[in-house]
């Protein structure tokens, strides 16, 4: 945590394109993990097994969620409302 100095799992839907990794917020931006993210200017991730580091997070506002696969673009915009996602880039090649 930001403020604890603790160590936290949240599972959540991230999607790779290249070399960058993106978060679709379905709980809005206003939640601790993406502040603790802003903050600390980056974070790690377990996808497949694998850690990940990432930095450089970028929360982008995008009614289209664009980098978003088209059934996880649809669920998130129609359903849930997210126009919002953070965007990151992985440290080294995964």
């Amino acid at each position: 945590g930001r403020r604890s100095g603790r160590a936290y799992r949240t599972p959540i839907n991230v999607f790779r394109r290249g070399d960058h990794y993106f978060f679709f917020l379905t709980y809005g931006s206003d939640v601790q993990w993406v502040k603790n993210i802003l903050a600390t200017g980056s974070c790690s991730i377990e996808t497949r097994g694998r850690v990940v580091e990432l930095v450089e997070p970028e929360l982008v506002t995008d009614p289209e969620l664009r980098p978003a696969p088209p059934h996880v673009r649809f669920v998130e915009r129609r359903i849930a409302g997210v126009t919002q996602y953070l965007r990151m880039r992985a440290t080294s090649a995964t």
